[in-house]
């Protein structure tokens, strides 16, 4: 089961002229744009994206490494889980992006990799909602459980609710939007912040989905699910505790991957509920991490079945 929730495999984009984008700060309460004349910047990121690829291999996950040499002005195309997701079926989906600076990022190389190394029938390109300010961005906007087939996702200028009806038709997925907001109150500009779905376990802040009969109900599907639900802090999620990724190994065992900072503030007990069924993986990123996003943002999961080869 544990396959269908958490990919062996996946995508990784390395940034070769990596900064914090200021076009996507406006509302990305975790950005830090102040960074942006250290000139080694772009150089300490790519170190970080070679050591996270490092441990993720030496732990026994598959990943198709692309570059980016940043000829088209792509600062946040580490991130490639928001304009690309893949589906069992094999189905791939391209997604609508807010920012203009964001829409650049998508590639065709990697669709032909994709198509190359597993088995895909269709690909579902949204981003003509473009045209229309409307956008869906990816597992960045949705956190997806792929065993009760649930969308769940924090509506947000970068989570519109046509296109998330439209996702959820195509793909088979049941939306479950909710209000969500941070400890000033400020909308989470995106669920994967705030929200990750393990085979056996969530993790979640709960005390971010604003409407409390909302908040009971997702807790309660979660619970139903046959889940350990993790309710993180507003501290946590500042951290980016929320920001992970259960992946499969080569020998069909769970880890889950996160960064260095979110593993530092999780309990003893939250660990615990993980280590029954996962292996922690702690990933040092404070570089990539200021640019507002984390571990889960950079890794595009591919549910899609690998070709067996002669």
């Amino acid at each position: 089961m544990s396959l269908v929730q958490s990919p062996n495999a996946v995508v990784m984009i390395c940034p070769w002229n990596f900064y914090s984008n200021p076009e996507t700060s406006r509302d990305n309460a975790f950005q830090n744009i102040t960074n942006n004349d250290d000139k080694d910047i772009s150089g300490l990121a790519k170190k970080e994206f070679d050591s996270m690829v490092d441990k993720l291999e030496s732990n026994g996950v598959r990943v198709h490494v692309f570059n980016d040499y940043g000829e088209k002005e792509t600062p946040d195309s580490v991130f490639p889980n928001n304009w690309l997701s893949t589906h069992s079926g094999g189905n791939i989906a391209i997604h609508s992006m807010y920012s203009p600076s964001r829409r650049r990022e998508r590639r065709n190389d990697v669709i032909e990799l994709l198509k190359s190394e597993y088995r895909v029938q269709s690909v579902i390109d949204f981003s003509g909602l473009e045209y229309d300010d409307i956008f869906l961005e990816g597992t960045g906007a949705m956190v997806l459980d792929h065993i009760e087939r649930v969308a769940y996702t924090a509506k947000s200028n970068r989570a519109n609710d046509i296109c998330l009806e439209r996702f959820c038709t195509t793909f088979g997925y049941e939306p479950m939007a909710f209000e969500s907001a941070d400890k000033n109150g400020t909308p989470i500009y995106h669920t994967n912040v705030m929200m990750a779905i393990g085979t056996d376990y969530a993790m979640v802040c709960l005390n971010m989905i604003v409407d409390l009969d909302r908040r009971a109900e997702i807790k309660l599907r979660l619970e139903e699910s046959g889940r350990e639900v993790i309710d993180l802090s507003f501290e946590q999620i500042d951290q980016f505790a929320g920001n992970a990724l259960e992946l499969t190994n080569r020998d069909g065992k769970s880890v889950l991957a996160l960064s260095q900072k979110a593993y530092d503030v999780l309990t003893a007990e939250q660990m615990a509920t993980i280590e029954k069924s996962a292996t922690l993986l702690p990933i040092s990123i404070p570089t990539i991490e200021l640019a507002g996003g984390s571990v889960r943002c950079m890794l595009a999961g591919i549910h899609l079945k690998r070709r067996t080869r002669d």
